[in-house]
């Protein structure tokens, strides 16, 4: 099983920060977002990972280089100007994932233990949803039982997902969402999830990526 990070959005939101540096090299603490996940999945038994980027994605690649200092190996799968979306990001990948994989986005920090994902699916994807922050109150997806639904009470997916590659089998090359793909799986019931309560945070604006920074130094004088 192998892992992708997802690298490629241009966080349009996140401007001016991001005029300059892609999304997931935003720092948070001592080191960046996309380092922050990188360390996790290596630390969970992940060793061969999959980075794809779109905007000055070269700086990604000059960061993490082959991943030999983190003890894993990385590869990257470039995409156009303007990125593929989710799903598209994927299909475009496809060759380097393994028949089931694991798909993470780069601009979230967790401390959410991604060796609990080294089971195999019960359908073709499984989903970790939490708790919905209050910039998005709506939420994504209800979890009844083990099983991911459009309807119910409403979760926030985190970012965080186990997938087959043949839930990917009828996707054509191209920019596209992933939650068409998801709703149309779960119709069929083959959508599982779970609710991780623990640390979850999704950078999306300068200031919830300062509200970060100032919790992890929080926490590094609580250990000190």
């Amino acid at each position: 099983m192998n892992a992708m990070i997802l690298a490629a959005g241009r966080g349009e939101r996140m401007r001016p920060l991001t005029d300059l540096l892609p999304k997931p090299l935003l720092p948070a603490g001592d080191r960046t977002l996309i380092e922050h996940i990188v360390t996790n999945l290596g630390n969970a038994g992940f060793d061969d990972i999959i980075v794809n980027h779109a905007h000055l994605g070269a700086q990604i690649e000059n960061l993490l280089g082959d991943g030999t200092r983190f003890g894993v190996h990385i590869r990257y799968s470039p995409e156009p100007s303007g990125g593929l979306e989710t799903a598209g990001g994927i299909v475009h990948a496809l060759e380097l994932l393994e028949p089931q994989f694991v798909v993470i986005n780069g601009d979230i920090w967790t401390d959410y233990p991604f060796a609990r994902l080294r089971v195999p699916l019960k359908g073709l994807a499984h989903l970790v949803l939490v708790d919905n922050p209050p910039h998005h109150p709506q939420g994504d997806f209800a979890l009844n039982g083990a099983r991911v639904a459009p309807g119910g009470r409403m979760l926030t997916f985190s970012g965080i997902g186990l997938y087959s590659r043949a839930l990917f089998a009828s996707c054509r090359p191209g920019r596209q969402p992933l939650a068409p793909i998801l709703r149309a799986a779960m119709e069929k019931h083959e959508v599982t999830g779970e609710h991780y309560r623990g640390q979850w945070f999704d950078i999306g604006t300068p200031e919830r990526l300062q509200d970060l920074n100032h919790r992890l130094a929080g926490k590094v004088r609580d250990d000190n």
